[in-house]
């Protein structure tokens, strides 16, 4: 025999073919085995990451369990503007910033006037996407005590925002996988997050009302000075309108925080779970209780104003005006429960208005007056309502 045949000789010995079915079941095992344990030992490591990352955030919170976020927004209602920067600082609880974020978004969408944001035209072009930013808010925000002022507001912008950002998200997910089933490239699935999940919410605006401050001045400022902080002036300036809006929500965001530090030790705070809460028609986060109380429908006939002395009658219209020390959810709650119609917009259909302020008034309670319909203050409020007299069906009403 030559060489080549030789070769081949000792080629086929080898060869695939000449194994036996014994042989060849044993190296797919052995295959099928290996392949078993890289698939486990990739498994094993994605555990440890993600139990290092757990453990490391879970230490991370630890340190700094509250974290205080402002935000500016394109107009008041998160059903029709959009977010246009968003700021945080996470704090221990000696009120000590440990971490800070800030963002200037791009919506795609007119971002408002400059006096409403103070960002400029030339800081939108580097804008990020709140897609973008997700990730970052939920890592700071899951878990943590947030702090906010006017909760209904910054809290239901957060949530608009990510809900569209999930939505967006979605659609593109789907329109990839019809893409990749008609044999197209197939691309990386988009995972931009989801809503924050903060162990609870702390409003500082419905807080100082709570513990019965007389406020001349909402913001975040004029409620700081009111409490006895030291605080810039809420007024326009022209040295502020020359501040970088960067420094502007810092400083703001940090008032928020010493906000809360100096409320906590003075009274009952407003305190809220994201659970407890669901957007109204205006995509404002409100409670449960006050969204179902404002959708309720009515069945019985409004009997007019209330009459100061006498009592509530049955299918009167109550409105609750912001300034009362009472939780609203009780008095809604009870609104509700005697058969009397809740309203959160005041119209001359409106019976009586729940307000603990007589003097110096605006808002709802400004109107009320103007409008000759009466007060009531919490207190009191609740005290009619254990009185309340049966109203008459509204025949119009399923």
């Amino acid at each position: 025999m030559n060489s080549t045949g030789a070769y081949e000789a000792i080629a086929d010995q080898h060869s695939p073919a000449s194994e036996s079915p014994e042989s060849l079941e044993i190296r797919d095992t052995q295959d099928t085995s290996q392949e078993a344990e890289a698939q486990n030992d990739r498994e094993a490591q994605d555990k440890a990451r993600r139990d290092a990352q757990e453990q490391a955030r879970r230490e991370a919170i630890e340190t700094a369990p509250f974290v205080a976020v402002t935000i500016q927004s394109s107009g008041i209602h998160p059903s029709t503007s959009r977010m246009v920067t968003i700021d945080l600082v996470t704090l221990t609880s000696e009120n000590i910033p440990v971490e800070t974020f800030h963002a200037v978004l791009d919506s795609g969408t007119d971002p408002g006037p400059f006096h409403l944001h103070g960002v400029h035209e030339e800081e939108f072009r580097n804008a990020k996407k709140f897609s973008q930013v997700l990730k970052s808010l939920d890592r700071l925000i899951d878990g943590r005590t947030l702090i906010v002022h006017n909760a209904p507001r910054l809290w239901g912008f957060i949530v608009s925002e990510a809900k569209r950002a999930m939505n967006d998200a979605a659609r593109t997910n789907r329109s990839n996988n019809r893409n990749n089933r008609r044999g197209g490239r197939g691309r990386r699935r988009q995972r931009v997050g989801h809503i924050p999940r903060p162990e609870l919410i702390v409003d500082t605006l419905s807080s100082a009302r709570r513990q019965g401050v007389v406020l001349d001045d909402v913001r975040v400022r004029g409620v700081a000075k009111t409490v006895g902080l030291a605080a810039p002036e809420a007024k326009a300036s022209v040295e502020r309108a020359q501040t970088a809006h960067r420094e502007l929500s810092r400083e703001e965001t940090l008032l928020v925080a010493q906000l809360y530090f100096t409320m906590r030790n003075n009274g009952p705070l407003a305190e809220l779970t994201p659970e407890e809460l669901r957007a109204d028609k205006f995509g404002l986060q409100r409670s449960h209780v006050r969204v179902q109380a404002q959708e309720a429908p009515r069945r019985l006939l409004n009997p007019g104003a209330y009459e100061p002395g006498k009592s509530l009658i049955a299918g009167m219209e109550v409105v609750v005006a912001p300034e009362i020390e009472m939780d609203p959810n009780i008095i809604i709650q009870a609104t509700v429960d005697t058969g009397l119609a809740y309203s959160e917009k005041l119209t001359r259909q409106t019976s009586v208005v729940v307000c603990n302020q007589t003097r110096d008034i605006d808002g709802k309670a400004m109107h009320a007056q103007r409008k000759g319909i009466p007060l009531l203050s919490d207190v009191a409020f609740m005290r009619q309502v254990e009185r309340v007299k049966e109203g008459r069906k509204d025949p119009k009403a399923s």
